[in-house]
């Protein structure tokens, strides 16, 4: 599977932006997909799951104001991301993975693919 993120961007504060995920080379419906990002000189940290029957889950930072979704017909995951803070900024990366269970979809380690990421800044 190979994943290609995109629509990241400079944006001040209190702005919104809409990062997608475009999936080839699976079966997309059959993963599970995240979305994880990196601040800079911070580790990778979750952001947001998607199961295949729709389910969320989200890092109680954004649950407000960030929105997983999946459309399975265009192989594409996103992530909608609304009144920005300038501690969003982060490098985002979106991953699939088969068979992830529950207890582990904050970690990267449970995915099998990874795209290249999109950088998001935000300026106060």
């Amino acid at each position: 599977v190979q994943l290609q993120a995109s629509g990241g961007g400079l944006v001040q504060a209190g702005a919104s932006l809409r990062l997608s995920c475009a999936a080839s080379g699976g079966t997309f419906r059959s993963y599970a997909m995240g979305w994880f990002r990196q601040p800079p000189g911070k580790e990778r940290e979750f952001v947001a799951h998607i199961r295949w029957n729709g389910a969320t889950y989200y890092q109680n930072s954004v649950k407000d104001r960030f929105t997983i979704s999946r459309d399975n017909a265009g192989n594409t995951v996103y992530l909608e991301m609304n009144s920005l803070k300038p501690e969003d900024t982060a490098a985002y990366y979106c991953a699939a993975g088969r068979g992830v269970i529950i207890s582990t979809i904050t970690q990267p380690r449970a995915y099998d693919y990874w795209g290249q990421g999109t950088l998001v800044t935000v300026s106060s």
